[in-house]
């Protein structure tokens, strides 16, 4: 297939956007930010958004932000007009809108903006928090989104400051939107010139022979370096997992601290250091011998606790990093390989973290699995639809796009009728849709990627104890409560009351309530009814409009001293402040409502019976791979791992009965001890890794 223009890829955006606003009921410029910013969230280039559309007379405008936990205010502004065709985006024009959004920042900062502002609107919100935060930000990122391209490259912006603030300015226009989702990765590259940045390269030893298939290099870091690293590109340094599980433990390591504090000459020793990948460098002989002078696309995969814990015990500590040196392992990947080798190294290299990493890894088996139902069940059909559909789950970035790339235009067409764009949904979209509903609504509120490290702790836990429970009932159950998550993000913004602030946060709310009623009475939606229609029903969606404005009439009122709504959401005190009330709203709802309720227990009994369909698909599924394998190589794997004693007396009897296939057959509780077995065999290297 050819590559797609940037024209193509406008009106190919133009659509899903439409699309998009009519599926959740939202304004065409906000669906246009959010599609952005959720692209940008994904690739760690911010760490979150919050939708805040204000523009004033006198040349101020803002369409978003986000503070993260370092001090760093990203201010996000649109240039969006619904247009067409493809324009062309001026250097004069990308200046007034930065100019714009910089005064918006000045006026909040030093000349009392929020006092000006309704005291309810997210805007005031924004100003009063940027005012109170003013000592605590040292960067503010300005970041443009536009609808058109760059009349001329613009490589780069310099620095200024706003306010006194250190300030940088980003531009995503369609072409540089159109290039990261179009990229084998689907994210832009991040490129080091270590000369340019700090005036010499740094010192490597190769660890590859000549005729390797990849290189490797051993590196010293400087300590200063590798801070100053992640002061300037954050989490996109990162891996996507390790971003995740930085996400879990906190960005500093206390132990780390100490040593950076105390012993500092130590840390080389103390310290693990740090996995790296990247796709070439370049390199060259110095007086001290060979040095590595530009990355292109670095990736930290293993040590990300350790990068920032030297970035904010240098910031807060105001601590010396000169005597402090890091162990880099560099790998150099062709990006062909790299979708598969990088997640790889990032999981071989996190097996040492007492919190299991495996958990956040998009190859997990919940995810897995969870993609295998996606694929293969169907959603019922619709009165009047002309086919049946599916809903693609996306448990890798880009998959959605990646499974049409090699299509031909028919077979993309055929693709996108049965898995309709509205259909599809990420891990953090399936993190949003399952946490509102059990009791954990703050952690929504808390942005999608630090609500997606909560989810995936939490399911890692539940699918050690048990991963039958995650079964096609699971499936059903999450997309049902992804149909609603969606109606309800609809029914909010078509509601008069609704003035275009914190809606993310009424969503979660409202569906958190709904959730505490129905669980006091011992009863729950019925999420297999909603499957079976794939909608509401008028009865439902009343009673979201009902709730969503006592939630919204809560929210909006945070306690003295608070004066962020966005901020106050994310507080558990927020949460039992909402609860207190649901008393109340409870007796708000229609008897009709409670009558489409169904008893938790057969709830429960549904999941009982879908758990026992589990269990024998996982023994016919291990039956198939054991099956799979000949019994020649059975015997070879029960000899070796005897020879070295390794195998209990049951594993020695299991494979014994193996060994025998076909004229004997293990059965499907003999097959899973087959399955463990061979795993053992491969983490031995007597076993192969296709098999």
């Amino acid at each position: 297939m050819m590559e797609q223009t940037d024209d193509e890829f406008f009106h190919d955006f133009r659509q899903e956007l439409l699309a998009g606003a009519e599926t959740d009921g939202s304004f065409q410029l906000s669906a246009f930010m959010e599609a952005i910013a959720n692209d940008l969230v994904e690739t760690g280039f911010t760490e979150g958004f919050e939708l805040c559309h204000f523009r004033a007379q006198r040349g101020m405008r803002v369409d978003g932000y986000w503070f993260n936990d370092e001090g760093v205010l990203d201010l996000f502004i649109a240039d969006f007009d619904s247009r067409i065709e493809l324009a062309s985006l001026t250097r004069t024009e990308v200046a007034a809108a930065f100019k714009r959004v910089a005064n918006f920042f000045e006026a909040s900062a030093n000349r009392g903006l929020a006092g000006e502002l309704e005291v309810t609107s997210p805007e005031y919100g924004l100003a009063r928090q940027i005012a109170d935060r003013k000592d605590a930000i040292r960067q503010v990122n300005l970041i443009l989104f536009s609808e058109r391209t760059l009349s001329e490259k613009i490589q780069a912006l310099p620095e200024t400051e706003v306010a006194g603030v250190p300030t940088s300015h980003q531009i995503w226009d369609v072409s540089r939107l159109h290039r990261q989702r179009s990229s084998r990765s689907h994210k832009e590259p991040l490129d080091l010139d270590f000369e340019l940045m700090f005036g010499k390269g740094i010192a490597c030893l190769p660890a590859h022979l000549g005729t390797d298939a990849y290189q490797s290099y051993l590196m010293v870091m400087p300590g200063d370096v590798l801070a100053t690293l992640y002061e300037r590109f954050g989490a996109r340094l990162l891996e996507q997992n390790v971003r995740t599980f930085l996400q879990a433990r906190g960005n500093v390591n206390q132990g780390i601290r100490a040593t950076i504090l105390n012993e500092p000459g130590m840390f080389f020793a103390y310290n693990n250091g740090v996995t790296a990948t990247a796709h070439s460098v370049e390199t060259a002989m110095t007086g001290s011998g060979l040095a590595i002078m530009k990355i292109v696309d670095l990736q930290i995969v293993n040590g990300g606790q350790t990068t920032a814990s030297l970035f904010h015990t240098r910031k807060r500590d105001k601590a010396d990093l000169s005597k402090i040196f890091v162990q880099l392992k560099l790998s150099v990947i062709d990006s062909l390989q790299s979708e598969t080798v990088v997640p790889r190294i990032s999981e071989y290299a996190n097996t040492q973290n007492r919190v299991n990493a495996a958990d956040f890894f998009s190859n997990h088996p919940f995810h897995v699995r969870m993609e295998a139902f996606s694929r293969r069940i169907w959603a019922p059909v619709q009165k009047g639809a002309p086919r049946e559909t599916r809903w693609f789950y996306e448990r890798a970035r880009g998959q959605y796009a990646d499974a049409q790339s090699k299509l031909t235009p028919a077979e993309q067409r055929r693709f996108k009728a049965e898995h309709p764009k509205a259909q599809m949904f990420t891990k953090t979209d399936l993190a949003k849709f399952e946490n509102v509903w059990d009791d954990h609504p703050r952690w929504v509120n808390l942005g999608s990627q630090k609500n997606f490290a909560r989810y995936a702790a939490r399911i890692g836990g539940e699918w050690g104890k048990s991963s039958d429970a995650f079964n096609e009932f699971y499936f059903k159950r999450a997309v049902a409560r992804g149909i609603i998550f969606r109606a309800t993000e609809r029914v909010v913004s078509a509601q008069s009351w609704y003035n275009g602030g914190y809606r993310a946060n009424i969503v979660a709310y409202t569906l958190a309530v709904l959730g505490d009623i129905t669980r006091r009475r011992g009863e729950s939606i019925d999420y297999l009814g909603i499957w079976n229609s794939q909608k509401i029903d008028q009865v439902l969606e009343c009673a979201i409009a009902a709730v969503s404005e006592i939630v919204n009439d809560d929210i909006i009122r945070p306690p003295q001293g608070i004066s962020n709504v966005s901020e106050w959401c994310k507080r558990e005190a927020c949460w039992t402040r909402i609860q207190a009330r649901a008393d109340t709203i409870a007796r708000q709802l229609s008897r009709d409502f409670y009558e489409r309720l169904v008893p938790q227990d057969d709830q429960v009994m549904i999941g009982k019976t879908a758990k026992q369909v589990q269990k024998i698909d996982n023994g016919i599924e291990a039956q198939r791979k054991v099956l799979i394998v000949p019994s020649e190589e059975w015997t070879v794997i029960h000899d070796m791992l005897l020879e070295k004693g390794l195998l209990t007396p049951k594993e020695d009897g299991v494979l014994r009965v193996a060994m025998q296939i076909p004229a004997k057959m293990p059965t499907e509780k003999q097959s899973l001890v087959l399955l463990d077995i061979l795993e053992k065999g491969r983490l031995e290297g007597i076993v192969r890794k296709n098999i």
